[in-house]
């Protein structure tokens, strides 16, 4: 089976998640026997570890993905789960997000005659949901086991302009906030008689919103402060609001936690009677720009596609931040993302082909 005939089976797995619509029973096939396979399936999520050692050295490296996309949704050109090529492109759902990365790295794997150490495979079922039960089940488990690997390489697409040109050396966190400003509901025409919550806190407004955090740092962007809603009132016109309510988002980098954004919160909203509650959906974590596997990772990309990559962490979240927070040196790599969730989601034949060529060089230089 060639790398696009593997990528097209791939594609043609209806896996929209949490299903992986029989894909990881044909994964444990086409690795074949030499491959072992660790299962930890829950609430209706699969979750799957192969991994091969090649000798009793401690090194581990681990190759990571998810088999599940997004519905399809309305308005596609092409069957979203045919697969064909048309002029090198195939346009598919899960093309860029990420069967490419998948097909690349269990290909690589595959055809591995050496590794100093053990290569391994983490897939899930549920990256694209809630995630609850998908790769931080797995890594709890061999956490257990005494199996965690010491690096690994995420296939989720993090390239911009150029395929090669960017490689994910972390990831922001996400807070988010929830403010609910108490007042006294009244008459428009007696304000003396209402507390505004709307009044009382149009001043505050300008001080948290777009606010910067934290001055980022070589890896980071600051972490701003987002509103993303505000509401309040009865919709009349001569009855103020009882209450006002607002939501915000920090995309945080390492700079910035859930506590000290708290604390900004509670001084600027000094004086006010108020509830507050945040909630952390994730993590930020980042991986040293001298590890090993960013390293390697950059002079693969060199040797194979000719292109300086740069180091970002740049974007939302993956499920790169798991392997982060059990202390694994983690990077992300894969193909350009420019259309991915979207209809016509699509890639080429001849990046999904760039990709394997750049893992298995990883794998063969590691």
């Amino acid at each position: 089976m060639t790398i696009i005939e593997l990528f097209q089976k791939l594609l043609r797995f209806k896996s929209i998640t949490p299903d992986d619509d029989g894909a990881f029973d044909f994964i444990e096939e086409y690795l074949g026997k030499e491959w072992r396979c660790i299962k930890v399936d829950m609430e209706g999520t699969k979750n799957r570890f192969f991994y091969k050692k090649f000798n009793d050295k401690k090194q581990h490296l681990c190759f990571a993905g998810h088999i599940d996309v997004v519905p399809v949704g309305q308005g596609w050109e092409v069957d979203p789960f045919a697969a064909d090529i048309v002029d090198g492109v195939i346009s598919a759902r899960g093309a860029q997000d990420m069967k490419s990365g998948d097909t690349a790295f269990l290909y690589a794997c595959k055809h591995a005659k050496e590794f100093d150490g053990t290569l391994s495979i983490l897939m899930t079922s549920d990256e694209e949901g809630e995630g609850t039960y998908g790769t931080i089940k797995m890594l709890e488990h061999l956490k257990e086991i005494d199996f965690i690997p010491q690096y690994a390489v995420v296939a989720e697409p993090t390239c911009e302009k150029i395929f090669g040109d960017a490689i994910k050396v972390g990831r922001r966190g996400s807070i988010n906030g929830y403010i609910t400003i108490k007042g006294k509901q009244g008459h428009a025409a007696y304000p003396e008689k209402c507390i505004n919550p709307v009044h009382n806190f149009a001043e505050i407004l300008p001080k948290i919103a777009g606010y910067n955090l934290d001055n980022g740092d070589e890896y980071f962007a600051p972490s701003k402060m987002v509103i993303t809603d505000i509401r309040g009132g009865t919709e009349v016109t001569n009855v103020t609001p009882n209450e006002l309510k607002l939501m915000f988002n920090v995309r945080n980098s390492t700079n910035t936690t859930r506590e000290s954004v708290e604390e900004f919160i509670h001084e600027k909203l000094k004086g006010l009677s108020y509830d507050f509650r945040t909630t952390q959906g994730s993590f930020p974590f980042v991986t040293n720009k001298e590890s090993k596997v960013v390293k390697a990772m950059e002079n693969s990309i060199q040797k194979v596609l000719g292109v300086t990559t740069k180091q970002s962490t740049h974007g939302g979240t993956s499920d790169a931040r798991y392997f982060g927070a059990f202390g694994i040196e983690a990077i992300e790599f894969g193909v350009i993302n420019d259309t991915i969730h979207s209809i016509g989601e699509r890639t080429t034949v001849k990046e999904v082909e760039g990709l394997t060529a750049v893992y298995e060089d990883l794998i063969k230089n590691f």
